[in-house]
């Protein structure tokens, strides 16, 4: 069940986050994932693949209650995972959800990615490690979304 606001409208679960460097994508989960939100998602991805020979990702896991059923298997994910597969540079997972911590860090061994785990009490160090910060609303930088 999404989660909804007072009014009763569900909210995005996924939400993107604007970083200071133009390469570097970031996404914040907070709830349980729609399909609405994957595809979303896979389609900013995509449009920074075509935009971009190698760019950075970072994942903020704050409250991850999974997915709904078929989230993920729109058109648009499968091809933003299959191409994540070379147009990725660094994948930086912070709050990784149980168990998700070593398969994350086990790719980074396997495939030409540089995968990092975080816990939300390093969000700083997450963000050294692909070099860039979040933007608030009002073009300032902030320590942590």
């Amino acid at each position: 069940m999404p989660d909804v606001s007072d009014d009763g409208v569900p909210k995005d679960a996924v939400r993107a986050i604007q970083t200071t460097v133009p390469d570097v994508f970031a996404f914040e989960i907070d709830g349980e994932v729609s399909a609405a939100d994957m595809e979303a998602m896979a389609e900013k991805m995509n449009a920074a693949f075509d935009a971009w020979p190698r760019v950075s990702l970072v994942l903020i896991f704050r409250s991850y209650e999974g997915s709904e059923l078929g989230a993920g298997f729109d058109w648009a994910s499968i091809k933003s995972r299959l191409r994540s597969l070379s147009n990725l540079d660094k994948y930086v997972v912070v709050g990784a959800p149980e168990g998700a911590e070593r398969m994350i860090e086990g790719l980074g061994r396997i495939l030409p990615v540089e995968a990092m785990t975080f816990d939300l009490s390093e969000m700083a160090e997450a963000w050294e490690a692909v070099g860039a910060k979040p933007v608030r609303s009002g073009g300032e930088t902030s320590p942590a979304p």
